[in-house]
């Protein structure tokens, strides 16, 4: 069982009864947040990249909760530099960690870092008897065919609100190329910049792949079937 709870813009939260997962942390500057950072429980916290609405509250609830960070080393160094002697994994791209929950890989992402001479990433998480693509800030790029073929892939978690990340026909291109059955969209409508009509993003989605697209309201949980 995988339970998936929907904080805004990219930031969720994944249970499996027994462990919690949050990623992409950013609750305190985020308008859209139903909760604040001080309320959140977690074990792991995985984070793609160091821009502020990812990275967001990490460090500060690792430390408040134990919570183990995994990112790049980069992104760790600035979580070290905000609050010292943090439980951490790094990985870089291609990279796998077993966890007590199960498994996560480091995938590519084609995006800014935010941090000098990182990179961004995306994340693969096997959990709760289910394989769950992250893709994190992301452009379109081909080799997401590739992520698909790899892990027998149950949900996508897309950008879709398009000016940093994918837009409405890319992110469908990408769930063509990743040829999964599920699509959650995220990344869109916090701010004007990026607002999007995701009940569109769903119609052509579902029109040219096979993928269901389940859009979350904002602290939506739900079970992922």
């Amino acid at each position: 069982m995988l339970k998936f709870t929907y904080y805004g813009h990219s930031c969720f939260l994944l249970s499996d009864g027994t462990h919690k997962v949050l990623v992409d942390p950013f609750l305190t500057d985020n308008p859209k947040a139903p909760i604040k950072a001080d309320q959140v429980d977690c074990d792991f916290i995985l984070i793609t990249h160091a821009h502020s609405d990812h990275l967001g509250d990490a460090p500060e609830i690792a430390d408040r909760t134990g919570a183990e960070l995994v990112s790049t080393p980069e992104v760790l160094q600035v979580c070290e530099t905000r609050v010292p002697g943090l439980k951490q994994h790094p990985l870089n791209l291609g990279g796998s960690l077993n966890l007590p929950f199960g498994k996560v890989r480091m995938t590519l992402a084609q995006h800014s870092a935010g941090v000098a001479g990182g990179i961004a990433c995306g994340f693969v998480i096997y959990m709760g008897g289910k394989i769950l693509y992250y893709a994190g800030d992301t452009a379109l790029f081909s080799d997401m065919r590739l992520i698909g073929q790899k892990d027998p892939l149950d949900y996508a978690v897309l950008p879709i609100g398009d000016n940093y990340t994918m837009g409405l026909e890319d992110a469908a291109m990408a769930a063509q190329l990743l040829n999964v059955p599920n699509v959650i969209p995220v990344h869109y409508n916090t701010w004007p910049i990026i607002n999007q009509d995701v009940r569109h993003y769903k119609e052509i989605t579902e029109a040219m792949t096979r993928a269901d697209v389940h859009i979350f309201e904002i602290g939506q949980m739900e079970m992922l079937e």
